[in-house]
């Protein structure tokens, strides 16, 4: 099958939704399929190179606005691409392709015939100004494309744009390497050395991780008010500009010597910092966070993981009382409870780590993604 995938950036961009998509589309390759990636570069030359089997284009970008690259040549290289395309795959939120796509399938007849499939990957949440202005041309496309892939059933529950298209929405669970973050001799070594030498107790208290960007709707400022409440260490893989704000609310709590900041890590020491931690937190706000992919790499590791209960894939994801628990978001004392009540109990960290454990490796590798998304390009196709 030859796939043209659409999408803002693709890696070594940093990225969830890149990630995802390098991961869809190399595993798709690796199958034998015909994969390419059309994307806008980050430098205004324009170029096409193949990786792991992926053929991708990055286009010259003019400019960005708002987090969204503008490519002048897009919708020209999507109704190129259209000539050698058994399925288009878009990647949503991104506008400036989108409306690229749109204007090359009212402006050729080939573009017409191919079938395409949308994975939304969130709402716009914070961009206001943004997400009002494009909702007519959302509703456009949501209804033009074939099928919609939605990561949880949440999604498709609490968007209101995707509640309106429910009928041809189908669930795919994202999917990630799950054994890059198994138990093994090398890396629970490396996480005993982390934990005595890098964790602010030097492993005599019990270790909370948190790894992502430290930006608004994480709710790092929620964890940090919440472990003041908690005997263990904190520490925070990540950086982002609520770092000054974060360090001013630790000096505040007087936890200078219970939280250790870190730089991001490679995948190696990430790993291992999983193992090392007794308990992973995503605390997050806002529905920004649609998914929440590091939850599963906790799981992954068996360690429990403690989320709150957005109206997106996070609590679908972290099963409470299965895999974890979650609680309301922002609510700084129910996190506080959740996390002594984790961080206190050996029994229940190792119940529900070994579930989260079982659990990822069941329903969230790369093979289970692949085949769920397969077969959603087939219905799509017609050939389901």
């Amino acid at each position: 099958m030859r796939v043209t995938m659409l999408n803002k950036y693709y890696p070594p961009h940093l990225g969830g939704i890149e990630y995802h998509m390098r991961d869809l589309a190399t595993a798709l390759a690796a199958r034998g399929h015909d994969v390419r990636a059309i994307v806008s570069n980050e430098a205004s030359s324009e170029v096409t190179e193949t990786l792991d089997g992926v053929r991708v284009t990055r286009l010259s970008r003019a400019f960005a606005y708002a987090s969204t690259p503008v490519a002048g040549a897009m919708a020209r290289a999507v109704a190129q691409a259209a000539e050698e395309t058994d399925v288009f795959h878009l990647h949503f939120p991104y506008p400036w392709g989108e409306v690229s796509w749109l204007a090359s399938r009212a402006g050729g007849r080939a573009l017409g015939r191919v079938p395409t499939v949308l994975t939304y990957h969130s709402d716009i949440v914070r961009q206001k100004v943004l997400g009002t202005a494009y909702a007519p041309l959302l509703r456009r496309l949501l209804e033009r494309v074939d099928l919609v892939i939605a990561s949880s059933p949440n999604m498709v529950e609490h968007s209101e744009h995707l509640a309106r298209v429910s009928d041809k929405c189908r669930v795919v669970p994202f999917g990630i390497h799950v054994e890059r973050f198994a138990a093994t001799p090398e890396r629970v070594a490396r996480a005993r050395e982390l934990r005595s030498g890098q964790a602010p107790s030097g492993g005599d208290r019990p270790v909370v991780l948190f790894v992502g960007r430290l930006i608004y709707y994480k709710g790092a400022d929620v964890l940090v008010r919440a472990m003041a409440e908690v005997d263990a260490d904190l520490v925070m893989i990540g950086t982002g500009p609520l770092r000054p704000e974060l360090d001013g609310l630790v000096a505040s709590l007087g936890m200078h010597e219970r939280v250790r900041f870190v730089e991001p890590v490679g995948d190696d020491d990430l790993a291992a910092w999983y193992h090392a931690a007794d308990v992973f937190c995503l605390p997050s706000v806002a529905r920004s966070e649609a998914f929440g992919l590091v939850q599963l790499e906790a799981h992954s590791a068996g360690t429990p993981v403690v989320s709150t209960t957005l109206t997106t894939g996070v609590p679908y994801v972290n099963q409470h009382g299965v895999t974890g628990l979650t609680v309301p978001p922002g609510d700084v004392s129910a996190l506080a409870r959740a996390l002594h009540e984790l961080v206190s109990d050996a029994t229940l960290r190792e119940t529900l780590g070994r579930q989260a454990a079982e659990r990822a490796a069941a329903d969230f590798t790369i093979d289970r993604m692949v085949e769920r998304t397969l077969r959603v390009y087939d219905e799509a196709r017609g050939e389901a």
